[in-house]
């Protein structure tokens, strides 16, 4: 006898509210009152008391000399004030734990803070030698896998928006020195999975890390592990690149379970 699926209350209006909010969120330009109507099914008048009702708490509004619709400085303000970090640390903490001591290499998980990777936790090796890189410490994006598997979905025109018409910093004679030799090294992270760090960086030292997407695909961290050159040989890249997708891809799941089981039981 098939089991029967639990129903769950809901208010239509709010999940209205938050399907226009969604939409505003994604949409690379500003959102007209005809297209909200059609997106949430209802007529024109109904889809503005929704809008106006998010205008009026500051959670959407409308450029000037215009009528459509883009997001509010309540947004803003509320995303400054939330700790994402700490809740993907709490989130995470177990599997970056598993990777370090399953590999026996340090480890990191990381966000991008501007122009660099943040390490926000770190689970180190238990071994005479290892690398060093701390929680709260800063690396540079295009100079370390952490970094590059934050970049990984972005094009030239974002990454020259990121890092300007300035060139590269360079910190080794590996590292990557212009843009469109970045944008080639996104591509290919987003072909194979991971993004490779070879003594770019720091001489000496290599780094895997994969960058954790939610279900939707957006990349909101990455994790990783690094060594001694003459302890990681790129003959192993094959077997701990998968050991570190394989967790990227778990953390990126445990985040994403929360708003998969709210969709299933609207």
């Amino acid at each position: 006898m098939p089991k029967k699926v639990a129903q769950v209350h809901f208010i239509q209006s709010l999940d209205r509210g938050l399907t226009i909010l969604q939409a505003v969120a994604t949409s690379s330009q500003p959102v007209t009152l005809g297209e909200l109507s059609e997106l949430l099914g209802v007529d024109r008048s109904s889809a503005y008391r929704l809008a106006q009702t998010l205008r009026r708490r500051g959670f959407l509004s409308t450029p000037a000399g215009r009528k459509d619709y883009i997001l509010g400085s309540a947004i803003w303000t509320l995303s400054r004030r939330y700790d994402w970090s700490n809740m993907l640390v709490r989130v995470a903490h177990q599997e970056l734990k598993a990777l370090a001591q399953g590999l026996n290499e340090t480890a990191h998980l990381a966000i991008r803070e501007g122009r660099n990777a943040l390490f926000i936790d770190s689970v180190h090796a238990n071994r005479v030698i290892v690398v060093a890189g701390q929680t709260g410490e800063l690396v540079p994006l295009h100079a370390t896998a952490h970094g590059k598997a934050l970049l990984a979905d972005l094009d030239e025109k974002e990454l020259r928006r990121i890092f300007g018409s300035d060139p590269l910093q360079k910190f080794s004679k590996a590292t990557i020195k212009t843009i469109p030799a970045l944008v080639r090294e996104c591509v290919a992270i987003r072909e194979r999975g991971y993004a490779i760090d070879e003594a770019e960086y720091m001489e000496g030292m290599r780094c895997i890390a994969a960058p954790i997407r939610l279900n939707s695909g957006m990349i909101v961290g990455s994790i990783g592990i690094s060594a001694p050159a003459s302890r990681f040989p790129k003959d192993h890249y094959s077997s701990n690149s998968k050991l570190v997708m394989r967790c990227a891809k778990k953390i990126g799941e445990l985040l994403s379970a929360s708003e998969e089981a709210a969709e299933q039981s609207a």
